[in-house]
């Protein structure tokens, strides 16, 4: 075999070369190899324990994410709840304005549409979370380009919201 015609440094040993040489050399690989052997099975624990790892910080993070979300969009619904309710209330009180100035009609218009506001209100603070996700995507699948607009829409009026909330602290430390 020319494994075991090898010597330790890598050369041939002389053809008159004790056999005690040989056995040196072939002891020396073969100690090399279970280590080389060793050290590759260490690699794959170690790889498999990183990944193990990476993944339960992963669920762990996505978990943490959604209750995060859950609990926005539960304030989100109650705020959106309280808003509509506040908008219906002040339609119904400029109903009677809009009597006096444009006509009785133009007010019922008004009357009927803060009742309307009133009910949708209603509905939302009724409905459960996961509802109204299931109706937003139902809806976004009948329609996807009123979704997509609606989207946009939204995103631009947060976006002024927010913009409108910065400028006024940059002017109170000027």
């Amino acid at each position: 075999m020319a494994d075991d015609t090898t010597s330790s440094n890598g050369a041939t040993p002389p053809i008159g070369a004790a056999p005690r040489e040989r056995k040196t050399t072939t002891a020396a690989k073969a100690k090399v190899g279970a280590a080389a052997q060793t050290v590759s099975e260490e690699a794959s624990k170690a790889k498999a324990t990183a990944a193990s790892t990476l993944k339960e910080s992963a669920a762990k993070l996505q978990k943490q994410a959604g209750e995060k979300a859950r609990a926005y969009a539960l304030d989100g619904k109650a705020k959106a709840g309280g808003a509509l309710d506040e908008f219906s209330r002040l339609m119904s009180e400029a109903a009677g304005s809009v009597d006096q100035n444009v006509g009785e009609q133009y007010g019922d218009y008004a009357r009927s549409a803060a009742k309307a506001i009133a009910g949708f209100s209603d509905q939302l603070k009724a409905k459960d979370l996961d509802e109204l996700i299931d109706d937003l995507r139902n809806f976004a699948r009948k329609s996807p380009a009123v979704a997509v607009g609606t989207a946009a829409a939204i995103g631009f009026v947060l976006a002024r919201l927010v913009k409108s909330g910065v400028e006024p602290a940059a002017d109170r430390d000027a």
